[in-house]
C-alpha cells in the first residue's frame, strides 16, 4: 500500500498557532476530506486534540491512529494508540496511510512517504508550529492546482 503526507502550510512554513489552523479555507478541508476519506489517518495527539476540538469526534469515514509518548492516553473506541512511529509504520504497512500531522510527525516522516498533498497558503500567519522545509532536490512536484489565496500541489521522489 502507501504512505502519504497531507498538509496546510503558509508560505513561511506556519502550519498551527495555539493547537489551531491560523486560517479558514473551506475549500482545503473539503480537499482534506476527499482526498483522505476511506483512508487511514496517523497524527499525534495534539493533532488529533485539536480535530476533537473542532469536530467533537474522530475523522468520521477514516481509520484514525494516533501516536503518541503519554501511556495513559485514553482514545475514544475505534481509534488506534501507538507508543512509537516505528511500531504504527510496522502496523499499517499494508493500508493506505496519509500522515496529517503535527509538525513532529511531519519532520519524523517526510524522507519515510511516497506522496505530499500540500496546500499552500500564500498567507504568513503568525504561528507556533511549522511544517519543515520540502528538499526540492529529492521531491518533484507532479501536479498543481492554483486558486486565489492558496494552492494544491502534489509531490512525488
Amino acid at each position: 500500500m502507501s504512505f502519504s503526507l497531507i498538509a496546510a502550510v503558509a508560505k513561511n512554513n506556519c502550519i498551527g498557532k495555539d493547537n489551531k489552523i491560523p486560517w479558514n479555507v473551506p475549500e482545503d478541508f473539503q480537499y482534506f476530506r476527499k482526498t483522505t476519506l476511506g483512508k487511514t489517518c496517523l497524527m499525534g495527539q495534539k493533532t488529533f486534540e485539536s480535530i476533537l476540538g473542532y469536530l467533537g469526534k474522530p475523522l468520521p469515514g477514516r481509520q484514525t491512529v494516533v501516536i503518541t509518548l503519554d501511556t495513559n492516553f485514553k482514545a475514544p473506541e475505534g481509534v488506534r494508540v501507538f507508543y512509537s512511529l516505528d511500531e504504527a509504520w510496522n502496523a499499517l504497512k499494508d493500508e493506505d496511510v496519509f500522515v496529517c500531522g503535527g509538525a513532529s510527525i511531519y519532520k519524523q516522516t517526510l524522507n519515510k512517504v511516497d506522496t505530499l498533498y500540500i496546500t499552500w497558503i500564500d498567507q504568513e500567519p503568525d504561528g507556533d508550529v511549522f511544517f519543515p522545509t520540502i528538499d526540492l532536490n529529492i521531491w518533484k512536484e507532479i501536479w498543481r492546482e492554483d486558486h486565489e489565496g492558496f494552492s494544491f500541489v502534489k509531490y512525488t521522489r
